[in-house]
């Protein structure tokens, strides 16, 4: 790992920990040259899996234009960034027990509906607006009131409620 500073090609690790998830590790590196302390993080990455679109269309896998669907979906919305990157990895886990090469976007759609309609139930019915193509006002209230049917709370409310109860102790 070159070094951000002095661009010296060798650094060691001095500390390596592991992310509540398991998803990633945050690596303190040292300069061996400058003896300049950086950190690095290593995740997995997915490789070789085709996307197959709806009109028969192959095309790799991005990370980058999944990341920007659930931004747009999560405009506005209140998250951090850590919440964020664990939503990511929890689709791409999904994405990786497949187990296969080739992945239909139907398929990673639905991947990506199910983990939001856990994280965000607006996004949830954002993506799923667009990614369902909701062709009229009937087809967008049948879907919020199966939402509304399963029962479960928004992320934001749950997290309203532990806090509240900690204040009253």
């Amino acid at each position: 790992m070159h070094c951000p500073v002095c661009n010296h090609a060798d650094s060691r690790v001095v500390d390596s920990r592991l992310s509540p998830g398991g998803t990633s590790i945050r690596r303190r590196r040292e300069c061996d040259d400058c003896e300049y302390r950086f950190s690095t993080l290593e995740e997995v990455e997915l490789l070789n899996i085709t996307v197959v679109k709806r009109d028969g269309r192959r095309e790799a896998f991005s990370r980058e234009k999944m990341e920007r669907g659930l931004r747009k979906a999560l405009e506005k919305r209140s998250y951090t960034d850590g919440e964020f990157h664990n939503l990511l990895h929890e689709i791409e886990r999904d994405i990786q027990r497949k187990k296969t090469n080739e992945l239909r976007t139907s398929a990673l759609g639905e991947i990506v509906m199910e983990r939001l309609k856990h994280f965000d139930k607006v996004a949830y019915i954002r993506f799923a607006s667009v990614y369902r193509s909701f062709e009229d006002v009937k087809t967008f209230q049948a879907e919020l009131e199966g939402l509304l049917r399963s029962g479960r709370g928004n992320r934001t409310k749950r997290k309203n409620k532990v806090s509240l109860s900690k204040k009253k102790r």
